[in-house]
């Protein structure tokens, strides 16, 4: 079988300075998987494979074979991936062909020569990982996995592309298409997202490798286009990737110089190498992108040459390359190339061959890959058995990580409380919980956007995790809020025994809206720890407090939204966010201390809904209170006020809606029934969503304007958050 490597390209300086055409290309006649939605046991990551192939080892300095090849067998692979999106776009009617067209070569040379991974096995955790950044192009990552054989991307998941029901929606996702990594498509999101899949590699390389036995060995590679690079985020993202050193993340720019609009200099002149070159970066300008393979192989070694610090391949490509009429233009960007534009493609490119067609051999040349990767996973799971008997702790611990599989009894170290315990502000309960978390689980860890002295989120047994220290397990963000929550869905996206947390003030949510949109949408469960949660912050102002945020994030699908109480909620909330490992949970936390509440259990957070007090018979209160975090303590004392005036009142903790929601509905008649209309509910923040809950006959008391700057105990007089307003609206309704 001929190897796609060539030593006849011209050599890496000699190229010009830009390819902005698609010149006429001569014709040539030599034209299992694991549900994504199921976590893989260790057992199915180490599976043994009978298919014959010798014991390959990886080179991670010469990855690439250095055999002269036959160049027209590259051509025809990179033509090949080129129809394939070309195809697929045209019959969905609707798609990005031109990035597919344009990196088609890079894609290549990464899938086809570079990349180390396992097509049967796409969880195989030593496996490179590659992120399309630029999601929309996302038939060129189609493609590739198509051509090295997933089972994930058959020639009818092709032809399916953009589809109910298929597996290769309109941008990548990870949960729809193993053999994703991420789910991209928001720009800039991918690239944070390389960011912490990057960053897991090292932290665990730092703990878990040693002298003679480094069994966590893999790059992170991703492509990016001009509007990532746009992306606000992206540049935070990658500031700290040349901070902390990364040098096993690789990433391509595909410099093409064409954005939906038009060309990038109507919005985009910047010097993209200089700016990454201060962010610590290495930078390689790779001239020829079109049909320069060895200048992409030559920047790919140098790349993976530099052990301190990440690098940037910028490499100058067509979008569209080989469409006669719509190459280096915004019309190929976002549509259909048309049927006549097509053909006139096909005779540009020399490409005889029909719709879907992969010609046999290059199907040949790329079906090496399934008894390569199965190689690749065996010789490894040798490697890790060797590494088992030598270091048990250790493997066991790295065990836990790639399956997460939480050690018996964890949630056994939270904390607990009594209704005698200290009052205390909730960030700071929370901080208990953290450090008590990180002592049980091996894939703790995370940190703050410059805030963790006021989250309170140190872990005060570890260290910071920088540059040359790896192995720790405070991340520090920096003011960098978006970056931070996309870099925690990298990570968690690793290994799902990985969990990460990030904080900041909740109003700061703002900030990082998209990447924990992605969190919920990618079943990334990373722990967002938001303090600050309403006007109770006081003094800062209505710069800082948040009114509509607890609100909006209950209509986000696929997140948990959690305010406790006290310290046996917050504890509880953790337990909820540790084991929900497919969804992002939300915990909004008070600055202002709060007492330990009778009646609260960590069993009552899990159902998201529960009774804290109640003397009422027969499930028929008079009056239903209903309270979330610190307005849980003002429902619970005007419960105590009407019940001396003879009243039968419930009090109830809505930490949860989300887990709520999800009861039975024997058990949320229980706990709300439907007979009792007169119901009270208390929060400080919107009122949004609360008829949901109160009926509509009850009433909701909350703040439907933006706050104000003064102490915490004068707002939340001026705001009417009070008993007395409490007791007032429940004797208008009983």
């Amino acid at each position: 079988m001929a190897s796609l490597t060539s030593s006849s390209q011209a050599s890496f300086l000699s190229r010009p300075s830009s390819y902005r055409s698609s010149p006429p290309l001569p014709p040539t006649d030599h034209h299992v998987s694991l549900s994504p939605r199921d976590l893989p046991s260790f057992s199915a990551l180490r599976a043994s494979f009978t298919r014959s192939s010798p014991t390959l080892r990886r080179s991670r300095l010469l990855p690439i074979s250095a055999a002269a090849t036959d160049v027209s067998l590259v051509d025809k692979s990179v033509n090949t991936i080129r129809f394939l999106a070309i195809d697929a776009v045209e019959k969905a009617k609707s798609g990005h062909p031109g990035l597919p067209m344009g990196c088609a070569p890079m894609g290549h040379i990464l899938f086809d020569e570079v990349m180390q991974y396992n097509p049967k096995n796409p969880y195989w955790f030593n496996r490179d990982r590659f992120i399309l950044s630029a999601g929309h192009g996302c038939m060129l990552q189609y493609a590739l996995l198509h051509l090295a054989g997933y089972d994930s991307v058959r020639e009818e998941d092709l032809k399916n592309f953009r589809q109910w029901g298929s597996r290769t929606p309109g941008h990548p996702e990870n949960f729809e298409t193993p053999g994703v990594e991420v789910t991209t498509g928001p720009l800039g999101q991918g690239i944070a997202n390389a960011v912490g899949l990057a960053l897991a590699e090292k932290h665990l390389a730092a703990r878990f490798n040693k002298p003679g036995n480094e069994i966590v060995d893999h790059y992170t590679y991703a492509i990016l286009g001009d509007g990532c690079q746009m992306e606000g985020i992206a540049n935070e993202a990658c500031s700290l990737a040349g901070h902390w050193g990364l040098g096993k993340l690789i990433a391509f720019y595909d410099d093409n110089h064409i954005s939906i609009d038009g060309d990038t200099e109507i919005a985009f002149t910047e010097n993209v190498e200089t700016r990454f070159q201060g962010l610590g970066w290495h930078v390689i300008w790779v001239k020829n992108g079109n049909t320069g393979y060895d200048e992409i192989r030559a920047a790919i070694k140098e790349a993976k040459a530099v052990k301190d610090k990440p690098t940037l391949i910028k490499i100058t490509t067509t979008i569209g390359y080989g469409s006669p009429n719509k190459a280096n233009s915004y019309s190929v960007h976002g549509s259909a190339l048309g049927e006549k534009e097509v053909d006139a493609t096909r005779k540009n490119l020399g490409w005889p061959y029909g719709p879907f067609h992969v010609p046999e051999d290059v199907k040949s040349h790329w079906s090496r890959h399934i008894p390569k990767g199965a190689a690749l996973e065996t010789e490894w799971n040798a490697k890790f058995a060797d590494y088992e008997k030598k270091y048990p702790q250790e493997a066991a611990e790295l065990k836990s990580i790639v399956t997460v599989n939480l050690p018996t009894g964890w949630e056994k170290s939270l904390p607990t409380y009594t209704p005698e315990s200290p009052a205390d502000a909730t960030r700071n309960l929370s901080q208990q919980c953290l450090n008590a978390l990180a002592k049980v689980l091996p894939g703790f860890l995370g940190g703050s956007a410059d805030l963790a002295s006021s989250n309170m989120t140190l872990l005060k047994m570890f260290g910071d995790f920088q540059k040359n220290a790896p192995e720790e397990r405070n991340l520090r963000f920096g003011v960098r809020e978006h970056s931070m929550g996309a870099i925690c869905n990298g990570i968690t996206c690793h290994s799902p025994g990985l969990i990460p947390y990030c904080a900041t003030f909740f109003v700061f949510t703002d900030y990082m809206r998209a990447a924990i949109r992605l969190s919920a949408l990618s079943q990334a469960g990373v722990i967002y720890v938001m303090t600050h949660d309403s006007i109770g912050l006081g003094e800062d102002g209505p710069t800082h407090q948040p009114i509509e945020h607890v609100a909006s994030f209950r209509a986000m699908p696929n997140i948990l939204m959690l305010r406790p109480a006290d310290g046996t909620e917050t504890a509880g909330a953790y337990k909820v966010a540790v084991e929900n490992r497919k969804r992002p949970s939300i915990l909004a936390l008070s600055r202002q201390k709060l007492p330990h509440l009778p009646g609260t259990s960590l069993e009552g957070v899990e159902k998201g809904g529960y009774v804290i007090s109640d003397n009422s018979t027969g499930n028929k209160p008079d009056v239903i209170l209903m309270g979330t975090g610190s307005e849980l303590e003002i429902a619970a004392k005007a419960g105590e006020k009407l019940r001396e005036e003879g009243r039968a009142v419930r009090v109830v903790s809505l930490v949860s809606w989300e887990l709520f929601d999800e009861q039975s509905e024997e058990y949320k008649e229980s706990v709300l029934p439907s007979e009792v209309s007169a119901r009270v509910s208390i929060e400080a923040g919107s009122t949004f969503g609360w008829e949901k809950m109160v009926g509509s006959k009850g009433k909701a008391i909350g703040v439907d304007s933006f706050g104000a700057s003064a102490p915490a105990d004068v707002l939340y007089k001026k705001f009417g958050l009070t008993v007395d307003a409490v007791v007032a609206a429940a004797k208008d309704l009983c």
